[in-house]
């Protein structure tokens, strides 16, 4: 073990927010390979250090403690995912968010020293990546002043929203820096994540393990600010990232869904809720009908013996839709999103033709663009979006698949989903946890053929 392995680890508070936990899973290692820190994937997952940015930055454990926490915040907010056309401008915003984040969540300013000492307050991108001069966590709200002298007051007020309670949205952040950076300035900005097809490491190692996935964020719900709106994923929401992901069906998971669509929906054959009701039907009977026909034939004086009618029987009815279903694609999933969407679209008959994929935000998907691969995530995960769409379009019977990891619900939303007959198809190894009481009836599905 090196001397900056034992730093990293003593760097840790002790009991404070599970992070010893989760370092019993990650491999820490010193790596000139990457600029300042990155996560690495594969079946055992590794925190990248560089040694030297550590040295001439991160010389204190709260400094340290900072450098591990924004690399850990990528993973959670699944910035270590496909980025848009302009991956400069992403990463940029990406570090900005997490840095606001870090500060209001470790308010030391021993810690926050480092972002200070490492960025300018005068001088763009840097005044971005870092809080206001005079800004406290507790303190009244600060706007930048060299972004209001030169002339760029726009970026000076998201600036100012980014580092106060209510967060942002990733568009305003992106505009205000479109009006106010000069051309390829992002590109050369000194970021502590940088993330894309060139060193993006868990892209390149074929991903994060479940096992560390889970962990990860089961410690980040235990972390100062974890429920706020700023970690729930508003400082990103608006940001919907469109990839492509074609479903990759799995024979078991058909019936497995199949069986609880049908139970949510009522126990209809086809997925809708069955119901019987009186309808006429034409018969033939020796009782006179009163018809034209009759009438016709009785003043001609024919005889009738047999006379035509309607009757009343009953006849299945089908009503109400079939079942909403709400499609996990945050960053946890992403990687067993094509197992998950290939159950989807190999139970089409039985889902409600728009499938409702959420990750901060609902983004509603066709059953054809799911069929393409189409997905649209901004990454992280938030239930209350569930429950707030549920609640909004009166949705009283959904299944719901997820690896579980999507908050736990306020009183609000947890009221919603208990006042709906709600089915759960979850991912290998997990059995409800954070809905634990609300789901009705679970299965689960495989993710590997």
């Amino acid at each position: 073990m090196t001397d900056l392995v034992d730093r990293i680890l003593d760097a840790v508070p002790t009991g404070n927010y599970g992070l010893q936990a989760l370092f019993r899973i990650v491999d820490i290692r010193e790596s000139r390979e990457i600029a300042t820190a990155a996560v690495q994937g594969g079946d055992q997952p590794r925190l990248l250090i560089n040694p030297d940015f550590a040295e001439r930055y991160a010389s204190t454990p709260e400094r340290l403690l900072i450098v591990v926490m924004h690399e850990l915040y990528h993973v959670i907010l699944g910035h270590t995912r496909d980025l848009s056309v302009d991956p400069d401008l992403d990463n940029l915003v990406f570090d900005a968010v997490i840095n606001a984040i870090l500060c209001r969540a470790f308010p030391d300013p021993r810690g926050i020293a480092l972002l200070t000492d490492l960025y300018p307050a005068d001088l763009l991108p840097g005044a971005l990546l870092r809080p206001a001069p005079g800004w406290t966590p507790d303190g009244p709200s600060v706007r930048n002043a060299f972004l209001v002298a030169s002339g760029h007051g726009r970026l000076a007020e998201v600036h100012e929203a980014l580092y106060g309670p209510t967060g942002v949205a990733y568009g305003e952040i992106v505009d205000a820096l479109r009006d106010a950076l000069p051309p390829g300035s992002a590109a050369t900005a000194q970021l502590l994540g940088r993330h894309g097809p060139d060193d993006d490491h868990a892209a390149q190692d074929g991903g994060l393990s479940p096992a560390f996935l889970a962990e990860l964020r089961a410690v980040a719900e235990r972390w100062p600010g974890a429920g706020s709106k700023t970690m729930a994923g508003q400082a990103v929401q608006g940001f919907l990232r469109e990839t492509f992901l074609p479903p990759r069906p799995i024979r078991s998971n058909r019936s497995r869904l199949r069986d609880l669509l049908r139970w949510v929906a009522g126990d209809g054959p086809d997925g809708r809720i069955r119901t019987s009701e009186e309808r006429a039907r034409p018969s033939i009977s020796p009782m006179p009908s009163g018809s034209r026909r009759d009438v016709v034939l009785g003043l001609l004086g024919s005889p009738i013996l047999l006379h035509e009618g309607r009757t009343p029987a009953p006849a299945p009815s089908r009503r109400g839709d079939r079942v909403h279903l709400y499609l996990d694609v945050s960053g946890s999933v992403m990687d067993i999103v094509p197992a998950l969407s290939g159950a989807v679209t190999d139970c089409a008959d039985l889902v409600h033709p728009i499938v409702h994929a959420f990750s901060t935000e609902i983004a509603e998907t066709t059953l054809a663009d799911l069929r393409k691969g189409v997905i649209r995530t901004t990454g992280g995960t938030d239930i209350s979006c569930v429950a707030g769409h549920a609640r909004d379009g009166r949705i009283r019977r959904a299944v719901i698949i997820t690896d579980g990891f999507v908050g736990f619900p306020g009183r609000a939303d947890r009221e919603t989903l208990a006042g709906i007959r709600l089915g759960a198809a979850w991912t290998p190894g997990f059995t409800g946890g954070q809905l634990s009481g609300l789901v009705d009836r679970s299965t689960q599905l495989e993710v590997r053929s």
